[in-house]
């Protein structure tokens, strides 16, 4: 066992390849369906909205997929990311517990996010796409795509949970800065986003309107635009495997291994970044690491959505696919954690926790922000709040090692820093930030609306 606090990696250690989970999930894919036809898609329909290089990644059962050398380069502008031991939380939590986080606020926008954007802006400039449309919640996501963009010479057009926009200027500005141009969700630009307008001119918006918004604007555009999301799909989780694959290189540094993993969940893409590496390690290897996504009690898509199929987004214009789900139509309340506020999973991380791979938990807001500032006093970074959901659940599984007296080694992904959420932060420490547990009688009016496949 080391006593260093940080472990860093050289450039060199950089991953050449990511981990495509389709290689070894322990269940069978369930087909994407087409919106209207609620058939099997072809790559002729998803070729409106991606490049035909991710579409063929969606599919693939390859557990390799190589890294483009132009990616890695952009890569190397924050990665390998470091991974440090908790060592003041763990005496402030007096904790026999050792504590390690990979920390992903280090890139240059402050979050995982980059991970995918990088290479789905490479891969769309080398097909010859001009410009690219998208939605973002909180808005690290769009502050990623906007960077990629601007690297690789694409026009970007975002569309910006309303609420979102309101409680998050400074990332619209970032946005701004990189030449993306924002707009707050629902707009009077696109057809559905007046329909949601005219039933209600005060909607705060959600991430599947937002969706909606961009993949419409894509769609319609004649060829000339494609469509970008940052979570949920298969391309999206493999790039984000760069996360998981350096915290392995780093916990043999460490001379440990982690009995416990978390990363919090929204459509999951941060989660299966970090995650996926260590079930590969479970399922192939024999490692036995409980695996443990955190998402908000009041957007729990895990812990009480259905499995079943529904649409991408709330227009039903997406495709539609196998998931954990509150619901299309799910209008989630404005909470801070705004990239969480999704009604899907990842059909990956979905299949995962139903057949036991993963586990799931949900956290009220008021805890999650409780253990931000346990965390940031002992260590002194301030997390975004979609993180402090995976810091409370580490915070839960350190306080129980406590009690029992064992030493567990406990890893969790801080997919962001804070420095743009101080308002929530704000709120939090006036003593104005509540709790909200979404109700089941919206959820089981949410499940009428599922298609009948």
């Amino acid at each position: 066992m080391s006593d260093k606090t940080r472990f860093l990696l050289d450039e060199s250690k950089l991953p050449k390849a990511w981990y495509n989970i389709n290689a070894d999930m322990p269940v069978p894919p369930e087909p994407v369906l087409h919106p209207q036809t609620l058939e099997p898609v072809t790559p002729d329909f998803l070729s409106v909205l991606f490049p035909m290089s991710l579409i063929m990644q969606e599919v693939s059962t390859e557990a390799a997929i190589e890294i483009p050398e132009p990616v890695r380069e952009v890569y190397k502008l924050w990665r390998p990311t470091p991974m440090f031991r908790a060592r003041r939380l763990e005496k402030a939590l007096d904790t026999p517990a050792h504590i390690y986080y990979k920390y992903e606020g280090v890139s240059p926008v402050g979050s995982h996010k980059p991970n995918t954007a990088v290479p789905q802006a490479f891969y769309n400039k080398e097909a010859g796409t001009k410009a690219l449309t998208t939605e973002t919640g909180a808005g690290q996501w769009g502050s990623a795509l906007a960077m990629a963009c601007n690297f690789f010479g694409l026009d970007l057009e975002v569309y910006m949970v309303k609420v979102s926009y309101g409680q998050k200027p400074y990332r619209r500005i970032l946005m701004e800065n990189y030449g993306a141009e924002v707009f707050a969700s629902p707009t009077d630009r696109t057809q559905y986003g007046r329909s949601v307008l005219e039933n209600d001119p005060d909607s705060p918006g959600s991430l599947g309107i937002a969706i909606s918004e961009a993949v419409e604007v894509a769609a319609t555009s004649g060829g000339s635009k494609k469509y970008s999301l940052g979570s949920v799909l298969n391309h999206v989780l493999t790039h984000q495997t760069v996360i998981g694959e350096e915290t392995l290189l780093q916990m043999e540094m460490a001379d440990e291994y982690p009995d416990v993993i978390v990363a919090c969940t929204g459509g999951g893409s941060n989660f299966g970044g970090f995650a996926f590496p260590f079930v590969r390690e479970n399922l192939r290897n024999g490692k036995n690491t409980t695996i443990i996504a955190a998402e908000p009690a009041a957007s729990p898509t895990l812990t009480r959505g259905k499995y079943t199929f529904d649409y991408g987004d709330t227009a039903m214009m997406a495709p539609v696919v196998k998931m954990h789900t509150l619901g299309h139509g799910f209008v989630p309340p404005t909470i801070h954690a705004g990239g969480l506020r999704y009604h899907g999973m990842a059909p990956q991380v979905s299949a995962l926790v139903d057949n036991g791979d993963v586990q799931a938990r949900a956290v009220p807001q008021l805890e999650t922000f409780q253990a931000a500032m346990t965390f940031s006093r002992a260590e002194g970074i301030i997390p975004a709040p979609e993180s402090t959901h995976a810091v409370a659940v580490a915070l839960q599984e350190a306080m129980r090692c406590k009690e029992s007296g064992e030493k567990r080694v406990i890893a969790f992904n801080l997919s962001g820093h804070g420095h743009f959420d101080m308002a929530a932060y704000d709120t939090y420490l006036k003593g104005q930030l509540e709790d909200y547990a979404y109700p089941a009688e919206a959820i089981a009016e949410a499940m009428t609306q599922l298609p009948n496949v």
